[in-house]
């Protein structure tokens, strides 16, 4: 099959990117981690040598290999063979890469990641005061960042041809954000070349307080921001919808404000507008103001010691775009399931939506039984993509109806769309959360 080099990665006859979660145990029992929740559906298990090794056909074609999944990758005894042997084969542009929680990262160990060939490590850093992260990441200190760094920087020094890129990932909460800044300049002075911050993903319903992003897409509240500016030249206060919407007789100056309602709502409408009034209603702005006031000073933080920072989105995009599909990644549990995102990689509920939503992996084969890229080239794989990339499914995020029987199906089947892929309920695609890619 032959195809232009300019063709999307989700289109070509193999993936560009593989994501490999080469175990799912770990070494840390992090407060806001699935695998702390009661109703998660995750398996223990390591990768085996055989699985690895059926995913070597993908290999000469990838842009990126990123060993990571649920659990801690260094406690794999075979990392640095897996690293070694997927390099022989990747292209020299490729590059191999994975997150950690570093507590495993002392000399030798960094020495034989090196030598083995990687070329981008993440380590995990949610704060730097001692005391938050010891809350955060339950079983570990600042100390073993610092040592890790230690390690990582001197095997870089001594093995003179290695290009590793060494980072962390920030997981933004309300409780530990006014320590970016702060984060972002320890870890750029101890030899980090990039940031990678995400917003929390609240799989436990305790979680739903820490969450740092608005409830209101960037278009909805923008919208919202014009019509409070004429709601206020005509003297309607918004805030008394709720109370009068539902009445039988109003007073005409209430009346006044369920027509000014319909009139905002067939304006979002003619530009294709999700909004949710009582949701922008009860917008906490005084927060999303210090909040961007905080990201604005990691970015200048983060110009003035050089280092490569990615924030996510403080207000979700309404303009959505799967990076996994568009960048024509594949997933591949440790037993050797292959999945097309993060998002539908795992068995587990969640809250990010503000309700409980069970979500179901879709897997479209297994590397035991078949070619990685036979898989990938199946059209029920195919069409999958293809249809991901039309943004043809619903804002659940905006809808006043959700949780719908469609998304809170045991087994789901399409959504109000008429749509096969659960997507519309995915914030992954509107630039809350970020992972290593």
């Amino acid at each position: 099959m032959t195809q232009s080099p300019d063709e999307s990665p989700a289109r070509r006859n193999h993936p560009s990117k593989l994501f490999v979660e080469v175990t799912t145990h770990c070494n840390l029992g992090c407060a806001m981690c699935v695998k702390q929740t009661k109703h998660h559906g995750m398996t223990e298990g390591v990768m085996a040598d055989e699985i690895f090794s059926a995913l070597t056909p993908a290999f000469p074609h990838l842009e990126a290999l990123i060993l990571n999944g649920i659990g801690e990758p260094l406690l794999h005894p075979k990392l640095e063979s897996f690293i070694r042997r997927a390099k022989e084969l990747m292209p020299a542009t490729g590059w191999i890469g994975f997150q950690s929680n570093g507590l495993l990262l002392n000399e030798g160990r960094a020495a034989s990641l090196v030598e083995a060939g990687l070329d981008r490590i993440c380590i995990s850093m949610d704060a730097a005061s001692p005391e938050t992260f010891r809350r955060l990441r339950e079983g570990g200190e600042v100390g073993d960042i610092e040592q890790a760094f230690r390690a990582l920087t001197a095997a870089r020094e001594v093995h003179l041809a290695s290009r590793l890129d060494i980072g962390i990932e920030f997981v933004v909460m309300r409780d530990n954000i006014r320590e970016l800044p702060e984060v972002i300049r320890w870890a750029a002075r101890r030899g980090a070349s990039f940031a990678l911050v995400t917003q929390l993903v609240p799989y436990d319903e305790a979680h739903i307080s820490h969450v740092a992003y608005d409830n209101n897409t960037d278009e909805a509240v923008a919208l919202f921001e014009e019509w409070k500016q004429i709601a206020c030249q005509e003297g309607i206060d918004l805030r008394r919808y709720g109370e009068v919407a539902w009445r039988y007789s109003r007073t005409p100056e209430e009346q006044r404000i369920v027509d000014f309602v319909a009139r905002m709502k067939e304006h979002a409408l003619s530009r294709n507008i999700f909004i949710n009034l009582e949701k922008l209603l009860a917008r906490d702005e005084e927060w999303f103001a210090e909040a961007t006031e905080i990201f604005d000073k990691a970015r200048a933080v983060a110009i003035e010691e050089g280092i490569d920072l990615k924030l996510p989105e403080l207000v979700p995009r309404q303009k959505r775009r799967c990076e996994f599909v568009e960048g024509g990644g594949a997933f591949v549990s440790w037993d050797g399931n292959v999945h097309p995102c993060y998002f539908l990689w795992h068995n587990y509920q969640c809250h990010v939506q503000g309700w409980n939503q069970m979500v179901r992996p879709r897997a479209f084969g297994s590397v035991a039984m078949r070619g990685i890229l036979d898989i990938w080239n199946d059209k029920p794989f195919r069409e999958f993509r293809e249809n991901v990339l039309l943004y043809d499914y619903p804002h659940c995020f905006s809808c006043k109806l959700a949780p719908c029987d469609y998304v809170q199906a045991d087994e789901f089947a399409q959504d109000c769309h008429i749509r096969s892929e659960p997507c519309g309920s995915c914030l992954w695609c509107m630039g809350v959360f970020q992972c290593l890619q």
